[in-house]
């Protein structure tokens, strides 16, 4: 059940992505909510926040190790875990999955969610495997830090 989850989390980020591609790639910028929200095409050939920029195959790498241990470590200890830890990692799986799809198939991940903070401050743009990727990351954080992850 919890490899469902990281396969839907899989399909819905390579749907919005090939949206994005096909709607928003060489088109203006499609304003949601005028100075809070927009939808804009953006290769990111790095990181988080644009660091790291054209390092595919460290990412590629990286990748690689991440979802082989989140998957051994599942199919390990599966039965010892919680419900919302296996459901964070399933999250953490899905996410890291379908950039490194992008990664291998595109050299670079598409980015197209764009919002701004009161118009002083604009958050970098992201996809939906980056929203799965960062709530997971929080949830994983908070069960360790209360030590909660185990049944």
């Amino acid at each position: 059940m919890i490899f469902i989850l990281s396969a839907l989390i899989v399909i819905l980020d390579q749907i919005t992505k090939f949206w994005a591609i096909n709607t928003l790639k060489d088109a203006e910028a499609i304003v949601v909510i005028p100075n809070f929200f927009r939808l804009v095409y953006v290769e990111n050939f790095g990181a988080a926040f644009g660091i790291l920029q054209n390092k595919r195959w460290i990412f590629i790498i990286i990748s690689i190790i991440v979802i082989l241990v989140i998957v051994i470590f599942l199919l390990k200890n599966y039965n010892k875990l919680n419900i919302f830890l296996k459901i964070a990692l399933a999250m953490l799986l899905g996410g890291a999955i379908g950039n490194f799809i992008d990664r291998v198939r595109l050299g670079y991940v598409v980015d197209f969610l764009s919002f701004r903070l009161f118009n002083v401050y604009e958050f970098p743009v992201f996809n939906v495997a980056d929203i799965f990727l960062v709530i997971s990351t929080f949830l994983i954080l908070v069960l360790i830090l209360f030590n909660k992850y185990e049944i």
